[in-house]
């Protein structure tokens, strides 16, 4: 029997086993409880919500308010704007978990609910950034799956039929496999030049399937189909097999993520309104099955008002306006959508208008300090370009002593010097200094952990400008926080940069072209 210094604690946790362990080193830790130690302060750290809180000269916190709500206006507006290859064309099937363990209410009122109104949003986002796209809704319970809309490009069709859920009741358990199957065979003829996507909303930790559920997830991997997961309970292993399988050249964190709460859950949904990126394996995939062929064939049909009721090509149903196809004259309801006689893809000028921001994005605003909006050229810019509301005035830090950092005597200081200097340096004895270092090393870590802390509330502070301003690169005007989110989110162009270029035209005769200048887009 091997001797051991070590003794033996019964009915003892872990923990409590290292807390009584005996070793050879002098200082008595090893690495693993220090590395455990900052484990256990990294879980449990907090954030202080309160520490920001600040009251103002007035004794309120108006201030802080107003900067908090800041922040959440800036924070939608900073995303990536690099120019990368995205399918502007997308059809995607919503999966939605309605067994009973979406009848939780650990998200109010319960999951159910919350899920429903989160998808009619999510379908209304989805229309507004993709307008020449289609969606399809696919829920499960009873072990089986439920078609609850089918694949089309009309946002009232999806949203009414959501609502009609709210009637019903979640019940069951749900079936992964069949719902993946019925997903794949929705979007088994969807054209090679749009993506295929699934989004799985999943709230339970099982799947009761009636086969092999790794065999559908190899045949969406042959059909090119891109899965996304988002958990409501805990992270389920076959759930990250299948988004690991159908997104290999993306990192797993991007498609699989677990709500926190509802403000949370309603990020990661909404997140997904955006055109992914066309990665090179999508790009050449379908070379062979569309012949090379660069170029898409798209119809303008014109609106139409007939004096009497016809029925459409799409639905069957007698209707007197519609749209009627450059190709073979049938008339549909609403656009965008595929022709059902001739398979022609129908839209709107304006839909490829709204589609084209994804493409080339607004560059990002940079934040204005005090110094930049009192310097001479950018003194008279008192208001915002865009809305015309005035900028709030410079802080005086002179009046109330607020903001200046405390001075201290030049002898005192001097004066501590020289008597630190004389103190002897202090010696630890032999075999405690590893004791000592080993000791201090969860402070250390707590201490590295504040300071990154800090570091990030730095870093969040700084996309916040506490001018109120925000400077375009290109045309250098100011705007409000407002405008800034306005002009992101809705006009996708900046407001300085298109006077500039209207100013421009009619400089060189009203010419818009002349002078390689850009047409003005706007998304309605």
């Amino acid at each position: 029997m091997v001797l051991s210094d070590e003794e033996y604690a019964p009915g003892a946790s872990d923990d409590e086993v290292d807390a009584h362990r005996v070793s050879q080193r002098v200082g008595g830790a090893s690495h693993s409880r220090m590395r455990g130690l900052a484990k256990d302060h990294a879980f449990n750290e907090v954030k202080r919500t309160w520490e920001d809180v600040e009251e103002g000269e007035d004794g309120t916190i108006t201030g802080t308010i107003n900067s908090l709500l800041q922040k959440g206006k800036r924070k939608r507006t900073l995303k990536d704007t690099t120019p990368l290859q995205r399918g502007i064309i997308r059809h995607l099937i919503l999966i939605v978990d309605l067994s009973t363990a979406m009848t939780e209410k650990d998200l109010r009122p319960t999951r159910y609910l919350l899920t429903i109104r989160y998808c009619q949003d999510f379908v209304t986002e989805f229309f507004e950034q993709n307008p020449i796209s289609q969606i399809g809704i696919i829920g499960m319970r009873d072990g089986i799956a439920v078609r609850v809309s089918d694949m089309s490009g009309n946002p009232s069709d999806h949203i009414s039929n959501l609502q009609a859920l709210r009637a019903e009741d979640p019940k069951g358990q749900p079936s992964l496999q069949n719902a993946l199957d019925m997903a794949r065979a929705a979007l088994f003829h969807a054209p090679s030049h749009g993506t295929r996507e699934i989004l799985l909303l999943f709230g339970s930790l099982l799947s009761s399937d009636p086969g092999d559920i790794h065999t559908t997830i190899t045949s969406l991997v042959n059909s090119h189909i891109n899965t996304t997961v988002i958990g409501l309970s805990a992270q389920v292993a076959i759930c990250l097999t299948l988004v690991k399988r159908t997104n290999p050249q993306s990192n797993p964190q991007k498609h699989y993520n677990v709500a926190l709460d509802e403000v949370n859950y309603r990020e990661l949904i909404m997140r997904l309104a955006s055109p992914p990126e066309a990665h090179t394996q999508q790009a050449t995939q379908s070379v062979d099955d569309s012949n090379s062929s660069s170029l898409l064939m798209m119809g303008f049909p014109s609106r139409i008002t007939d004096p009497k009721p016809s029925l459409c090509a799409c639905h069957s149903r007698p209707t007197r306006g519609g749209y009627l196809c450059p190709r073979c004259y049938s008339k549909v309801c609403s656009l965008p959508t595929t022709c059902p006689a001739c398979s022609l893809t129908l839209i709107l000028s304006t839909h490829l208008a709204r589609s084209y921001h994804h493409l080339f994005p607004l560059q990002n605003w940079n934040t204005v300090s005090w110094s930049r909006a009192s310097s001479p050229p950018h003194r008279h810019k008192t208001s915002c370009f865009s809305c015309q509301n005035a900028f709030p005035t410079q802080p005086s830090t002179t009046s109330s002593g607020q903001g200046q950092e405390p001075t201290t005597n030049g002898k005192d200081t001097q004066h501590k010097k020289a008597i630190t200097s004389r103190l002897p340096p202090r010696v630890a004895p032999s075999g405690a200094q590893n004791a000592e270092s080993a000791s201090t090393e969860p402070s250390n870590v707590a201490f590295r952990d504040a300071k990154s802390t800090r570091a990030a509330r730095k870093k969040e502070d700084q996309t916040v400008s506490k001018s109120g301003r925000y400077e375009c690169s290109s045309c250098e005007q100011f705007f409000c926080v407002d405008c800034d989110v306005f002009c992101h989110e809705i006009v996708h162009n900046c407001p300085g940069c298109l006077s500039r270029e209207v100013g421009q035209a009619e400089e060189t005769g009203g010419d818009m072209t002349a002078g390689k200048l850009d047409a003005m887009v706007i998304d309605d």
